[in-house]
């Protein structure tokens, strides 16, 4: 692929010139205006309840994903927690399949029956979203594990936030993932909330990079809110991984501009707090980077954000126009009973 020597405006620094094709960033754009614009909108919908259960809004953290998607080769594997709206927009996945699992309709990415916090899809190796907080960071190891036993080049991006990393089942995946120079990523979304916890009231450890290099494990702070940043990492560990080497860890530093959930006031930080992160919107600043290279005009940029809305808004017609389940498919996709003859209908 062909690049374009980037300058990347940073706020109060010096310039830092980075090599990005126009195509990435404006894919780039449109991916992580896609992931902000539909989240507003599940936002919107689930408060005129639209859909019932569980919602996590993955609002100011595009970056993290969008840069790990563009990093990944097409035989890689991903899984994450319950935040995982974002995921299948980033690996490709149209939209409309997403929303639609959300409201239970059976043309949903998991037939309607995952909800919000199970977002799976095969085709493009989501593993999950999976709601017990830590349970995918053991699952991400096996999947790993998988991989190396069969000879595939693949990697697994297994994605966790700052308060599943204290859960005792990381020290024994780090320790096995070592070990046996699994080919796994581990992501720390570090958005600094564990629900309304900080991380500062959860450790004395506040550099989570320094958990992984107890294991040796070559271990990372990475700025969460540029995906440039991300790209770079993620490229970086893969290769590590590929190359037998191993796992590495990334504290990958973002944040989430609403609430752990659309339950959660927000009562434990400051509107003045969020106020300044959103001066590192991660949207805003790759925006900002392709109107400041003059990578695409005023009248490019508004046909990609007209492009979006008309996702959006044809992703929520489909959602709503989708047929339910029926009475009988909740019995259905339980056990895979060819697989499984001894059980009995």
């Amino acid at each position: 692929m062909s690049t374009t020597t980037i300058e990347k405006p940073l706020k109060n620094k010096s310039k830092e010139v980075l090599n990005f094709s126009k195509k990435q960033y404006l894919k780039w754009y449109k991916d992580m205006l896609l992931m902000r614009k539909i989240e507003e909108r599940i936002g919107h919908l689930y408060i005129q309840q639209k859909f019932g259960g569980f919602c996590h809004l993955y609002i100011g953290q595009e970056a993290v994903v969008a840069g790990t998607a563009s990093a990944c080769a097409k035989e890689d594997k991903h899984i994450t927690a319950y935040r995982d709206h974002a995921h299948p927009i980033a690996l490709g996945v149209h939209p409309k399949y997403m929303v639609a699992e959300l409201y239970g309709k059976k043309t949903g990415m998991s037939k309607g029956k995952g909800g919000s916090m199970h977002m799976f899809n095969k085709e493009v190796n989501l593993m999950g979203g999976h709601g017990i907080v830590g349970a995918q960071i053991p699952m991400g190891a096996g999947i790993a594990f998988a991989d190396q036993y069969k000879g595939n080049k693949g990697v697994t991006y297994c994605s966790f936030g700052d308060g599943a990393a204290r859960q005792g089942a990381l020290h024994e995946t780090f320790n096995m993932a070592m070990m046996w120079k699994l080919p796994v990523v581990f992501i720390i979304e570090n958005n600094n909330y564990a629900m309304g916890t900080s991380v500062k009231r959860t450790t004395n450890v506040e550099d989570m990079s320094e958990i992984g290099k107890s294991y040796h494990m070559p271990s990372f702070v990475v700025d969460g809110m540029s995906v440039e940043a991300v790209h770079n990492a993620i490229e970086e560990a893969s290769q590590r991984a590929r190359d037998g080497e191993g796992p590495t860890l990334l504290d990958i530093r973002t944040y989430r501009y609403k609430g752990h959930s659309m339950s959660d006031p927000q009562k434990y930080r400051t509107k003045d707090e969020v106020e300044d992160f959103k001066d590192k919107d991660p949207v805003s600043q790759v925006l900002d980077t392709i109107m400041s290279n003059k990578l695409a005009s005023e009248s490019d940029i508004k046909k990609i954000q007209q492009d979006v809305k008309d996702l959006v808004d044809e992703s929520i017609k489909f959602a709503e126009e989708s047929p339910e389940l029926e009475p009988h498919e909740l019995y259905e996709d339980v056990y895979m009973q060819k697989d499984y003859p001894f059980i009995k209908d």
